[in-house]
């Protein structure tokens, strides 16, 4: 598979250029420049990152951000498209790849699929394949609260995966979409995801 992180960079940064700061995301409360400027932030900005997932912390990474987002997003943009700084635990090209090739991608559907009209992108059979199995992976914990078993199925060949096994008297929750529609269900974007629902757990999923 090509390096899905340096390409989804280039391509969001390519993006966020065209649509400007103030274009919508699927990041509540979040425009382009909120979202690019989260994005320089968790790689330039190694005081403040903690804050994404330690709570304590969480506002003195909103004073950070927000300082960064009121800054020209042209430049913000461009220190985004060149990547990590040379002391940044991101450098390394395989550090890189390996923590941002799915952020990247997420938050470059998040700026598209906020516009209007947005159709999916055609995804080469590679980098679906690392799609799939990364959403094979997160379903168990995404999916916990839905009761009996879980299969998900992909549209594009038909491929099962059971991610928990149906207990006798359940029914089996099936989720079935694209591996890049999967992927953004489990992510959380489920108003944006064209993926079907069938089973008991359904109704768990649409109120959670």
């Amino acid at each position: 598979m090509k390096n899905l992180a340096a390409s989804e960079r280039a391509s969001l940064s390519d993006l966020l250029d065209r649509v400007g700061p103030d274009a919508p995301t699927l990041c509540e409360g979040w425009n382009t420049r909120d979202l690019t400027a989260h994005l320089v932030l968790r790689e330039r900005r190694p005081d403040a990152v903690l804050g994404v997932v330690i709570r304590p912390l969480a506002g003195w990474t909103a004073k950070v951000q927000t300082k960064l987002a009121r800054g020209d997003f042209t430049d913000l943009v461009s220190r985004l498209r060149s990547g990590p700084p040379a002391w940044s635990p991101f450098r390394p090209r395989a550090v890189d790849e390996l923590l941002s090739n799915v952020e990247f991608f997420v938050h470059h559907e998040d700026v598209r699929r906020a516009a209007p009209h947005w159709e999916p992108r055609v995804i080469d059979d590679a980098t679906s394949a690392f799609l799939w199995e990364r959403s094979t992976r997160m379903a168990k914990h995404v999916l916990r609260s839905a009761p009996g078993g879980i299969e998900l199925i992909r549209s594009d060949t038909g491929q099962h995966h059971a991610v928990r096994a149906t207990v006798p008297g359940q029914s089996t929750l099936t989720l079935t979409g694209a591996p890049q529609e999967l992927l953004l269900y489990m992510f959380g974007r489920r108003d944006h995801a064209r993926v079907s629902r069938e089973g008991q757990g359904r109704q768990v999923l649409e109120t959670s």
